[in-house]
């Protein structure tokens, strides 16, 4: 089994060489490796055009920063291979992960992604990410964040794999719709594993599959302007997009509950008015966003994820 790397890249160019000698341990998993630059202005593509790799570098050059989802959604579209691995670039992937990433994939048909072990490049032995949650209010967590890396060690179902370290069978996302280009940044994952949920298929996290993220190392910081505006915005697209009306009604307690916590939350970081400007931006555009079809195939599947949603709010709530 072969592998498509896509990796977007803006200003990365202090995290290349770490992450393609990482990559480089795998390189008898690895088809090809396609670096989408995003307008980088240091010498990221300097590096790739000067240096050889174990394996094919297809770098796509945009002349600005079109964002994660486009550029990610570029290079889905210039793949060769059925398995996607959708990798940041602020990463380092332990020998053996992809091999093991691919042969859970592969192993049934409604698995749609499948989620390495994010773990802290400054801690390696906490976890950053090993898959998201969502709940009723709306709101993203990540498992095991912090939490001792020994802590999950078996495959188990997530709500949504994060895009940063996930793969893709690049036939579903052909099926079902790849990221959304309107999101830029932020959410696009969890909008599409609802779109996969919706469609009957599952997220697994694969913990034999280890990658070491340094996190936030584009935009910044884990709270800035950019960031809190863009996932308030998008947060709303999520719900329009992805919830029928019977459960929009049905969650909008929760929905006004979570979008007004997280509202004070913001006004405490001072960032109140920016997250604001977020909601409203999302609200006014929303309908430039395509809605998700409602199917009545698809009812069970809406059931389940109601159900998934209940849950997750609870284990929260017991936190």
């Amino acid at each position: 089994m072969k592998v498509s790397v896509v990796t977007p890249n803006y200003n990365g160019e202090k995290f290349l060489k770490a992450f393609f000698s990482s990559l480089n341990q795998d390189c008898d998993c690895i088809g090809e490796v396609i670096i989408i630059d995003n307008g980088s202005t240091d010498k990221s593509r300097e590096f790739i055009k000067n240096n050889s790799f174990n394996f094919p570098v297809n770098l796509i050059e945009n002349n600005q920063n079109r964002g994660f989802s486009p550029a990610v959604n570029q290079g889905i579209r210039a793949a060769k291979y059925e398995y996607i691995f959708s990798l940041n670039n602020d990463t380092e992937v332990k020998k053996g992960s992809i091999k093991a990433l691919c042969e859970l994939i592969s192993s049934s048909g409604d698995i749609f992604s499948v989620q390495a072990k994010m773990l802290q490049y400054n801690n390696k032995e906490l976890i950053d990410d090993v898959g998201d949650e969502y709940n009723l209010l709306a709101w993203t967590k990540k498992i095991g964040e912090n939490h001792n890396s020994n802590e999950y060690n078996d495959v188990f179902e997530i709500f949504s794999s994060c895009a940063g370290a996930a793969m893709y069978k690049k036939s579903l996302l052909e099926e079902i719709g790849m990221f959304d280009d309107n999101f830029f940044a932020y959410m696009e994952d969890v909008d599409l594993a609802l779109r996969s949920r919706i469609n009957g298929y599952r997220n697994l996290a694969c913990p034999q599959a280890i990658v070491y993220h340094i996190g936030s190392a584009t935009s910044g910081s884990r709270y800035n302007e950019f960031k809190v505006r863009l996932a308030a915005r998008n947060n709303v697209w999520v719900v329009y997009k992805n919830l029928p009306i019977p459960l929009k009604v049905l969650n909008f307690i929760f929905l006004f509950l979570g979008f007004l916590i997280k509202y004070i939350f913001f006004v405490k970081k001072g960032f109140g008015p920016i997250y604001l400007s977020g909601l409203k931006e999302g609200l006014s555009t929303r309908n430039q966003i395509d809605k998700v079809k409602f199917n009545w195939k698809n009812t069970k599947n809406y059931f389940k994820i109601e159900y998934r949603l209940i849950i997750n709010t609870i284990k929260f709530l017991k936190r």
